[in-house]
């Protein structure tokens, strides 16, 4: 199958705009993507011809609401390989999912002492719901190390994990430094120690295959919005022996079964987790960004990405001033770097200026910072949508800056 970017970029409209009477280059797709056309036409149709709130209603339109949001959590299941619809939550975003977890499985099964294993290069979202739990229950949180080359040292996991050791939190890709974690690994030396894992897929789902039959993976979270699909929609993946075990998260309505002033009853997975009328508007549409997705093909976008990574890398590394961080062998499309004597803030507006949307600052990855002594740095990830030739716009563009300091 060719790869036709000409034609995958037609279904975004925005890209064709100007800024600063400059033609866009949107490198800022780990932060969030652009929605292609099926996905807004989606949110309009649902609004259009048949809008209702979904498990409640007797009527047509809560009826027709209600099948439609349940096929997406099936789309989900398939497009993850989930063994069950039921292990399927959708929440907010990654985040919400992440916090889920850090306070339901945390209520249930950590106490004081007990131990949560994180990575060095997570986002602040896998880190700090697991500090406030470990707060609440007096327990620890142990550091698993990423070397200068942005590698995970996971050869120190057996070591790091204690009979206290009650999960482990990892980033499937780190958001900063594009290194693909071997998951697979991870969740193969916790399971040996009976040690559940969850995964911070937000940054894998739009760009890898992802199994969790394979992988399995006891929890595994992911955002829509980096998806091309819309903000506020997220998913949890649980194995359900674990979801059955914990309390809900939140209270409310429909993750009730029954309500009396003398105590209350539980609705069944996945409905115990999703209290309140959710975005049924998101959820929809996501299930077209998960088409569109499944039609492009994630094994072509893949490979059109890492081509994008691989070009872009190239002609970073002939600017004797620039640093990239993170090298590992196997990364995704996501390059941080900085250039000496330009502040990461300063390139990122001039970039800014020249049509180019690329991230500054910290990342939302301070202990990354941490590691390399820098307060923060500039970062660039790669869509679908990108091309070659923006690639060389923006090299240009650095040269142009560096010139000008």
């Amino acid at each position: 199958m060719s790869y036709d970017i000409t034609k995958i970029r037609n279904n975004f409209p925005v890209l064709h705009r100007k800024v600063y009477d400059k033609p866009l280059i949107y490198f800022d797709s780990a932060a969030s993507s652009q929605k292609p056309v099926q996905v807004l036409m989606a949110e309009e149709k649902l609004h259009n011809d048949y809008y209702g709130n979904i498990h409640r209603g007797a009527h047509f339109m809560a009826d027709k609401a209600t099948e439609d949001f349940e096929n997406i959590r099936v789309q989900v299941r398939n497009f993850i390989n989930a063994t069950h619809r039921e292990e399927i939550i959708f929440t907010k975003g990654a985040t919400e999912s992440i916090n889920l977890v850090a306070f339901s499985f945390c209520e249930a099964f950590l106490n004081e002492g007990d131990e949560i294993i994180v990575s060095e290069m997570e986002h602040h979202a896998n880190i700090v719901p697991w500090q406030m739990a470990a707060i609440r229950k007096k327990a620890r949180i142990v550091k698993l190390p990423f070397n200068d080359s942005g590698i995970l040292e996971i050869e120190k996991l057996p070591h790091l994990i204690t009979p206290k050791t009650k999960l482990i939190a990892v980033a499937h890709v780190s958001n900063v430094l594009g290194t693909i974690n071997p998951v697979n690994e991870i969740i193969s030396i916790a399971h040996q120690k009976n040690v559940p894992v969850l995964v911070d897929g937000a940054q894998a789902v739009p760009h890898l295959k992802v199994n969790i039959q394979e992988m399995d993976a006891d929890f595994y979270v992911f955002s829509a919005h980096k998806m091309y699909g819309p903000n506020g929609v997220g998913v949890l993946y649980g194995k359900k022996s674990w979801l059955e075990q914990m309390p809900p998260y939140q209270g409310g309505g429909e993750m009730i079964s029954e309500v009396s002033f003398e105590g209350t009853t539980f609705n069944e997975l996945p409905y115990k987790f999703e209290t309140g009328t959710p975005n049924i508007t998101g959820v929809i549409a996501f299930g077209a960004a998960i088409s569109f997705l499944n039609e492009t093909g994630l094994t072509e976008i893949a490979g059109w990405e890492h081509s994008l990574l691989e070009y872009a890398t190239e002609k970073l590394k002939t600017i004797s001033s620039l640093r990239i961080y993170g090298e590992a062998a196997e990364k995704s499309g996501v390059i941080s770097f900085n250039i000496e004597g330009i502040h990461p803030y300063d390139l990122g507006m001039l970039l800014d200026k020249m049509g180019i949307a690329a991230r500054t600052g910290h990342l939302c990855a301070d202990t990354v910072m941490a590691h390399f002594g820098i307060d923060g740095c500039v970062r660039i990830s790669f869509g679908m949508y990108n091309t070659m030739e923006e690639i060389d716009i923006f090299i240009a563009a650095l040269h142009k800056i560096i010139l000008m300091f």
